[in-house]
């Protein structure tokens, strides 16, 4: 296995705030890594130290082979980074903004030419080429800022947040296009808040305060959770909810509509018997049945009881 991206006791420090605390991982090539962990949990800052923008506190990491406080612009001529705020000029046309950034990668007139016409075909954006940057959609937005930070085929591409202001038809649009770049040996490291989205990727890091707190593939994470997850359906939710949250067997228990995912202690034998038991004594109806977890379950797991030192 080749990898891509690799840290080492990775650290950044603001004064007294510990933004990312000693982080280790691993990044294949030709893969899509995704990022995930609440708002200031250092994903952000992590990547602006894989970029070669933000000079780490302590520890160090490689990027392609480089290393990033060696030589911090050999990597950026190899990387692409979309943040999550449309960064591109609202006053320039699709096809300027293109145009301009081919001049900030220094590439040829022959190889600018070509491969903006190759974008523009690509993202569907040939249609829109004098439209002014500004007037486009979200979802049109989206695939500009893509089709412009890979307008150089970057061998690595860092993606921050960026579906989080799209519809749900331009998300899938948005990952099919990842897809298909790391069908072509294109590394993908992406941020997001979308469980269905981290579902997606070949392998995943769960960030919060700056702490990778669990590291694997999707389906490896959900395997290995320590919890049993009960699923209740109930006509009173919300008092069933309260009612297991006071057993000190029930690790958490979230809402997912209509029924509960109710996370029970590992050595609970018989989880669903000993909840139904628990809301028989209460007088309470519910139908509980155990179910497989799901990443919003891992994600649960990970972070908690973190949060009290926020």
């Amino acid at each position: 296995m080749t990898i891509a991206i690799e840290t080492h006791d990775l650290t950044r420090h603001f004064g007294d705030l510990v933004a990312v605390d000693h982080v280790n991982m691993q990044v294949p090539k030709g893969s899509i890594y995704g990022f995930l962990g609440p708002n200031g949990c250092g994903k952000s800052t992590t990547i602006r130290m894989l970029c070669g923008l933000l000079i780490p506190t302590e520890g160090g990491a490689s990027v392609l082979g480089i290393d990033v406080l060696d030589d911090p612009e050999a990597v950026k001529s190899k990387i692409g980074y979309m943040t999550q705020r449309f960064s591109l000029y609202e006053d320039l046309t699709v096809r300027e903004n293109l145009q301009f950034m081919s001049e900030i990668y220094q590439m040829s007139r022959t190889d600018r030419a070509q491969r903006i016409r190759v974008q523009l075909k690509k993202f569907g954006l040939d249609d829109r080429a004098r439209q002014l940057a500004g007037t486009l959609s979200g979802g049109q937005r989206q695939r500009l800022s893509l089709a412009a930070v890979t307008l150089h085929e970057p061998e690595l591409l860092f993606l921050d947040e960026p579906t989080s202001a799209v519809d749900p038809e331009s998300r899938r649009e948005f990952w099919e296009f990842l897809f298909d770049m790391v069908d072509r040996g294109t590394t993908v490291l992406v941020t997001t808040h979308f469980m269905d989205e981290a579902e997606r990727c070949h392998a995943l890091a769960i960030l919060d305060q700056g702490v990778l707190v669990a590291d694997g593939s999707p389906k490896q994470l959900m395997a290995e959770l320590p919890a049993s997850v009960v699923e209740v359906a109930s006509d009173t939710t919300r008092i069933v909810r309260e009612v297991l949250l006071e057993l000190s067997e029930v690790i958490d228990v979230a809402q997912l509509g209509s029924r509960l995912h109710a996370l029970v202690q590992p050595d609970v034998q018989n989880p669903t018997a000993f909840l139904g038991a628990a809301l028989e004594r209460k007088s309470l109806l519910a139908s509980l049945k155990l179910v497989a977890p799901n990443l919003e379950d891992v994600f649960v797991m990970a972070t908690l009881g973190r949060g009290a030192d926020r």
